[in-house]
């Protein structure tokens, strides 16, 4: 007889446990080194959000740059014209962000808030997943809360907020994963003891 779907999903939950134990200590250096990034982001908001801003123009320039580059190696490929449109508008939405960065700044916040939403709502959904398996699962919950708290207080203040915004959000998301990470990892150590 074969398993049902109830024991494969026990199987899946073990296994993942079994994961978390087995490399705990890269669970535990991961969240110090995440909780430590994101408390230098909230000391230093304003600088954190133009180094983000910048360096997120750059992946699009590098991006934009290298995708027209090959793109431009296949010219009989079907779908040219559009490729090189959107490997080009990359290419000048980085140059744009590199070059005028106060400007960016506005709607990268924006992303970055349903970034931080959709990110909220996985947290939770994992807490409640694997709550059963970790004693400290309600630190993921925790970091998923934290991610909606956010998400309100940038839209509240909108749009004066979006000049430090970036960096406080990612340095405030950073620990809170951070500390996710360490409290998951040590409540993982602490099952395999058992």
């Amino acid at each position: 007889m074969s398993d049902g779907p109830p024991e494969k999903v026990e199987k899946l939950r073990a296994a993942i446990a079994a994961s978390i134990h087995a490399h705990w200590k890269l669970f535990l250096v991961q969240g110090v080194v995440m909780m430590g990034l994101g408390l230098v982001a909230v000391a230093l908001p304003h600088i954190a959000t133009l180094t983000i801003e910048i360096f997120i123009g750059w992946l699009f320039f590098a991006g934009g740059l290298f995708r027209t580059l090959a793109i431009l190696r296949t010219r009989r490929a079907p779908g040219f014209w559009l490729s090189i449109l959107t490997a080009i508008l990359a290419l000048v939405l980085g140059l744009v962000l590199i070059l005028r960065p106060f400007e960016g700044v506005l709607t990268l916040t924006m992303a970055l808030v349903l970034v931080f939403l959709a990110e909220g709502f996985a947290a939770v959904v994992i807490a409640i997943t694997v709550g059963r398996h970790l004693r400290n699962w309600g630190w993921t919950l925790f970091s998923g809360l934290v991610d909606f708290l956010l998400v309100y207080f940038i839209w509240q203040g909108w749009p004066g907020t979006a000049d430090w915004a970036i960096g406080l959000l990612v340095g405030v998301n950073m620990f809170a994963l951070g500390l996710s990470l360490t409290m998951t990892a040590l409540a993982a150590r602490a099952v395999g003891d058992q």
